[in-house]
């Protein structure tokens, strides 16, 4: 039974990837705006462009991962896709599970374009992957499973894609993309600890060799303890939308 559920969430995943992310929007969600935004900052206010690489890194993490998943369920909703799914073998957890996996598979396969390119344009070869990739696995699930959670607290797709924008974008300021969270007033740095996107940022810089605001330690225990934390009320909220 337990392989049986792993297989159903494999195949969602899957199925979600085929449909709905190998397509423009998503892609250029992913890659194209995180790379602009990088760019504007840098074009205002010309430095190092090594040290916006973390940045950049963690801006296609959660934009790869939120693109589509902040809307999918509500899109399958409304044409009843979803409800042929829990016909199949499979729980409402095991939907919602492979739908965060699809939205964190592609995420892992747009991070790896972005961080490949700019390493290998850039030089950036004295990395500790080790490092490199226990901050983005848990952070591809985290976010990938925020996307989730904003997409079942509304009904409507265009009412899940403007919810998403808000942390997104509150993230993207104050969690040390372009400016390090330490310059940050401190009103401002309280609430950027307690945002997920600081502790990508950080383990990234740590791994490129940058010295972290906390231990590298904290950042991925940060990160896998916050995972559980959106999928369990992302999963009670679903479950409403069938009683």
């Amino acid at each position: 039974m337990r392989y049986e559920s792993l297989r159903s969430i494999y195949h969602i995943a899957i199925k979600d990837m085929k449909t709905y992310y190998f397509k423009p929007p998503a892609i250029s969600w992913g890659i194209v705006f995180p790379i602009a935004w990088i760019l504007a900052f840098y074009l205002r206010n010309p430095r190092n462009f090594e040290e916006l690489i973390p940045g950049l890194i963690a801006m296609t993490v959660l934009f790869s991962t939120t693109a589509m998943e902040a809307v999918v369920i509500n899109f399958e909703l409304r044409v009843g896709s979803l409800e042929r799914l829990l016909l199949t073998p499979v729980t409402l957890t095991g939907v919602l599970l492979g739908k965060i996996l699809g939205g964190a598979i592609f995420g892992l396969m747009i991070t790896a374009v972005v961080t490949i390119a700019s390493v290998l344009a850039l030089g950036l070869y004295h990395i500790n992957v080790i490092y490199l990739l226990l901050t983005l696995l848990p952070s591809l699930l985290l976010f990938s499973a925020l996307g989730a959670l904003l997409c079942v607290l509304v009904k409507e797709v265009f009412e899940a894609q403007t919810l998403a924008n808000l942390p997104r974008f509150l993230m993207v300021f104050l969690c040390g993309v372009f400016t390090p969270v330490y310059s940050l007033p401190p009103a401002l740095r309280q609430i950027a600890y307690v945002l997920p996107l600081t502790y990508t940022v950080d383990g990234i810089r740590v791994a490129f060799g940058e010295a972290g605001i906390v231990n590298i330690a904290i950042d991925i225990v940060v990160l896998i303890a916050l995972i559980p934390i959106l999928i369990l009320p992302a999963t009670r909220l679903l479950a409403r939308r069938f009683i």
